[in-house]
């Protein structure tokens, strides 16, 4: 999954975007990760920018097979970060590397962040072992 991240860096962003092409955002960045690395998922979509709660967004990874971590918890290669950017929105990011993928709304693009996080991290999901 964190090669499929960063392979996908430079594809722009699109709210709801889902294609690498026409565009991605943090939730398209998700799933197209998640098909690279062979696992089948129907994502949400129709969903605002703002808003969402994080139980709502933990109890749809749960279900669609991932295992929730606290955030101050080790970080491995293709987690799922939620990160909270503002009290009024989520985001997603993919771990790669010593950074973090993500669909950034303001650069208009997938971009590669090195280091630390750039927002709180809320929760990490990684896929659960059979």
């Amino acid at each position: 999954m964190a090669d499929k991240a960063i392979a996908l860096c430079g594809a722009p962003f699109c709210l709801h975007g889902r294609d690498e092409d026409s565009g991605l955002d943090c939730i398209g960045l998700a799933e197209q990760c998640l098909i690279a690395a062979r696992f089948d998922c129907d994502v949400p979509n129709g969903y605002s920018i703002r808003g969402g709660s994080e139980p709502a967004i933990a109890a749809f990874m749960a279900e669609a097979g991932f295992e929730r971590f606290p955030p101050d918890s080790r970080l491995c290669e293709g987690d799922i970060i939620l990160a909270r950017p503002s009290p009024v929105q989520w985001h997603f990011l993919i771990r790669a590397g010593d950074g973090f993928v993500h669909a950034h709304a303001g650069l208009g693009k997938v971009v590669y962040s090195p280091g630390a996080a750039p927002w709180p991290i809320a929760a990490i999901f990684r896929l659960a072992e059979d």
